[in-house]
């Protein structure tokens, strides 16, 4: 599962919220039709737990419907459209890419970064190494549902994002789903990047490479804490959307939503 925020700018503003809950509207309508790849989920075991004993997403669906789904083998890439192909793009900042995280060369720089005061009070994995560890194995071990990777700028790697299926998430008991939504956590590691727009472009950079790359995502969200009003701040500026409160286990957040259909707009 996808760690708890969306940071930017790592900020612990705890100012008012962005504004007031709302119902979505009719672009939030929930559409029913299931996805391919959720229908192959469904042939793994209801029952299946993660490391903290949670059943996971996928198991959640499967005993909801009854596990009555057949099982499908699943290449891991497609539920993402493979980020690692997804080139660079061009940022106002610099030239900007994903990078897939490889444990042996990104640890020690990734968990320096959940070890920053700012970082941790949001995402939680502050401590030894093995903390950071096990979060990124879980991901890099699994169905391919989440990919974390460097945000790396100009050949230097000053971020981390992790890119996941919305809609396969336990996130999509929290919101009306669609199939193919497609989420964003990201961190900036260092200091001096951080609150001078520097999450604004990264954000509108990766939203854009999802939409360019997953023809079949026709929402990019993310649900940043709400205590956390510069990462909020630099969604909207990225040309997301507020969409509601959600009430999430660990905290309250604000659901941004991107739409593809309005993306050359915002």
């Amino acid at each position: 599962m996808p760690p708890t925020e969306s940071s930017t700018d790592s900020g612990t503003d705890t100012g008012a919220s962005p504004g007031t809950p709302t119902d979505g509207g009719a672009e939030d309508t929930l559409d029913l039709r299931l996805p391919d790849e959720l229908i192959a989920l469904f042939g793994e075991d209801a029952d299946q737990a993660d490391g903290s004993g949670a059943i996971t997403g996928a198991g959640l669906f499967a005993a909801a419907l009854g596990g009555a789904a057949a099982a499908v083998s699943v290449d891991r890439e497609d539920l993402l459209d493979a980020p690692a192909d997804w080139g660079a793009a061009t940022t106002p900042i610099g030239s900007f890419q994903l990078v897939p995280v490889r444990i042996e060369r990104d640890l020690q720089l990734i968990s320096r970064w959940m070890n920053d005061p700012a970082v941790a009070a949001f995402w939680q994995l502050s401590g030894p190494e093995s903390v950071a560890e096990a979060h990124l194995r879980a991901q890099l071990d699994g169905d391919g549902r989440s990919a974390p990777c460097l945000g790396v700028l100009d050949g230097v790697p000053m971020s981390y994002f992790e890119v996941y299926r919305a809609d396969l998430d336990p996130l999509a008991r929290h919101y009306p789903a669609r199939p193919h939504d497609t989420g964003i956590h990201l961190l900036i590691g260092g200091v001096a990047d951080r609150g001078r727009g520097v999450g604004t472009a990264l954000l509108r950079a990766v939203a854009d490479l999802v939409l360019d790359h997953r023809p079949r995502c026709a929402r990019v969200v993310a649900e940043p804490d709400l205590r956390n009003t510069p990462s909020v701040s630099a969604f909207l500026s990225a040309g997301f959307r507020f969409s509601a409160e959600v009430d999430l286990p660990d905290k309250r957040a604000a659901l941004m939503v991107r739409d593809r259909a309005l993306s050359n707009l915002l």
